[in-house]
């Protein structure tokens, strides 16, 4: 009998952890898988990257399952908004106009823009007046767009679905600049034909607070989860190892604006 006692406290055991395994809190996470180094999708199909491992180093430190899915850049404000997942870890800049849909987290690292230019140009600068009718490409819905509606406007602009579009089209010769995450191009530009370089210097868009997490306007308990969880990686050092894989410099300095470099 207190065989069977033991067998059936133990099964009681399994089952009882079972249940509380069961009821862990999973959490969805949406990205755009098409940002590298900071979100892709591997050969394999895994979603990897900065962001990816910033968000899953954050799910680590609230003690969450976390599940990723990718989304394009220009339905993701509304994909998440429509409950396609709970919160976004891509890289998305904090704007006062973004602000107006989701919630933001405290900045995580600060995505400085820069030309791209074909080096056939000759480009020393990358002023309004030395960019006056050279097509400038970017991608659609980027931070990049009101940059170059509100300081390029003799310029061209052309706009892509996704940044990989605008580099094949700088590449061959299609675009004469391109503007993006300076993180981004530079990743790209050691794999290019030689094509391309960068002009100017970085900068931030007038009013970009940093890149964010973003949330839904109504869950501001889960932001404040997210944002303690964050801020605890980075004073326990997980943010800086994650940080040292990708880069080999500091990404949380704030560059300038740029109104203080093309001030008409």
């Amino acid at each position: 009998m207190k065989n069977l006692i033991k067998i059936a406290a133990a099964a009681s055991g399994l089952i009882f952890a079972g249940l509380v395994g069961a009821s862990a809190e999973t959490l969805q996470i949406g990205t755009e898988g098409a940002y590298a180094p900071f979100n892709y999708v591997a050969e394999n199909g895994d979603i990897r990257g900065f962001d990816v491992e910033i968000g899953n180093a954050i799910c680590a430190e609230m003690g969450v399952d976390c599940e990723w899915s990718v989304h394009d850049w220009g339905g993701i404000i509304p994909a998440l908004n429509a409950n396609k997942f709970d919160f976004m870890v891509a890289s998305m800049a904090i704007t006062e106009k973004r602000m107006e849909k989701v919630l933001f987290s405290d900045p995580y690292y600060y995505n400085a823009m820069r030309f791209l230019a074909v080096k056939d140009l000759e480009l020393e600068e990358a002023t309004p007046q030395a960019l006056k009718g050279l097509v400038v490409g970017t991608q659609q819905g980027a931070v990049a767009v009101s940059v170059l509606e509100a300081y390029f406007p003799d310029s061209e602009l052309k706009l892509y679905p996704k940044m990989n579009q605008a580099l094949m089209d700088i590449e061959s010769g299609r675009l004469d600049l391109a503007l993006f995450s300076q993180f981004t191009a530079g990743k790209w530009l050691p794999e290019s034909d030689g094509c391309c370089e960068f002009v100017g210097q970085s900068f931030l868009m007038d009013g970009t607070l940093g890149a964010g997490i973003a949330f839904r306007k109504q869950d501001e308990e889960l932001r404040d989860r997210v944002n303690t969880a964050l801020h605890t990686i980075m004073e326990n050092g997980t943010y800086e190892e994650i940080r040292a894989r990708y880069f080999d410099f500091d990404i949380m300095s704030k560059p300038p604006y740029a109104s203080e470099l093309f001030e008409m």
